[in-house]
């Protein structure tokens, strides 16, 4: 029997198994990034194409179907994915919680989105039968990836599917996905990983100092994996937590100092920072992200109304879904940085 990849996952496992007998035509997986998401959906992919099923719903992993499945040539699996991914890159935060290194050297960086020539492709999958009559699965990742013509193009395939045919559409962000694909997708919301599980894991896995690490990655486990294996960002990371626990500090000589970040890190690491700052100014609970910086998020939320900090960590949201252009970095750090410091000098 092959097992789960990640021990966190057990209890979802469960509880998907126990929907197989009445599984939808489309599954939307969703939950936090970093937690696995994709590995997740793709052992119940192959779970659905085992013809030795163990009881428990894993694949056995060793019939024919799951060599097959493990070997990339399964005739009755295809996976829609974004260039980048496909390219073999590193999975970047917007995809699944990772914390991208910085700037590329590519003049030309692959596709983030998954486009309609790749959903038309799956018109001559869907056109011959499944071998020894058994299911088709699609796998989508991120399904958020999909643009607009692809996602109306996938639409059409949802509204009549093949018979035994299951979309698994994966996501972090199921906001992000169009409303008329979500509505024709049963929802299934991983839970949030027990920390006691991810911190052992961690420590399995050669991470120093686990706890914190999780901490930093607000809880996700794969996130907290990367920033323990050689993150090339820590330095730049703590120089702005530095100077935005001071509460006072310049913008530009912080921009120019996180320069070498890029803009999704900067955008990433202000949004958890004023998360936490917003949780320590409303209800006085511990910081999700920094725990070791829990007096000065107290000291900085007392220095802003939160009708101020909620405004400022909206125009965060836009800045991050915008960070993956080609912005200049400096330029867009200061920005973000200077409404910042704005809002820690004014009053309540």
């Amino acid at each position: 029997m092959k097992k789960l990849q990640f021990i966190w996952q057990e209890s979802d496992w469960a509880r998907l198994d126990t929907q197989r007998a009445r599984l939808p035509h489309a599954l939307l997986i969703h939950g936090a990034p970093g937690t696995g998401k994709r590995e997740f959906a793709t052992h119940f992919a192959q779970s659905l194409l085992c013809s030795d099923r163990a009881e428990s719903g894993h694949p056995c992993g060793h019939c024919q179907a799951c060599r097959w499945f493990e070997d990339g040539n399964h005739p009755d699996f295809r996976a829609l994915l974004p260039e980048i991914l496909q390219a073999g890159d590193v999975v970047t935060e917007a995809e699944e919680g990772a914390e991208p290194s910085g700037k590329s050297g590519k003049t030309k960086k692959p596709s983030r989105e998954i486009k309609i020539e790749q959903v038309r492709a799956l018109d001559g999958f869907f056109n011959v039968g499944t071998h020894r009559g058994g299911a088709r699965v699609i796998l989508v990742y991120p399904a958020d990836a999909l643009n607009v013509p692809s996602s109306n193009a996938l639409l059409k395939t949802l509204e009549e599917p093949a018979a035994e045919t299951v979309f698994l559409l994966v996501t972090s962000h199921p906001d992000q996905v169009l409303p008329t694909i979500r509505s024709r997708a049963s929802k299934f919301a991983m839970a949030l990983p027990d920390p006691v599980q991810c911190v052992h894991w961690l420590a399995g896995q050669g991470v120093a100092d686990a706890a914190a690490r999780l901490a930093e990655a607000g809880g996700a486990p794969l996130t907290a994996l990367q920033a323990g294996d050689g993150d090339t960002c820590q330095a730049e990371r703590a120089e702005l937590l530095d100077a935005l626990s001071s509460g006072r500090f310049d913008p530009l000589v912080t921009a120019e100092r996180c320069d070498k970040a890029g803009n999704e890190n900067i955008a990433l690491w202000l949004m958890r920072w004023v998360a936490d700052v917003l949780r320590a100014g409303q209800s006085g609970a511990a910081p999700r992200f920094h725990p070791s910086y829990a007096d000065a998020l107290r000291q900085c939320a007392s220095r802003a109304a939160p009708a101020a900090l909620h405004g400022y960590y909206r125009k965060l949201a836009a800045a991050r879904r915008v960070a993956g252009h080609p912005l200049n970095t400096r330029l867009f750090a200061e920005d973000l940085l200077i409404d910042y410091a704005r809002l820690m000098r004014e009053a309540r």
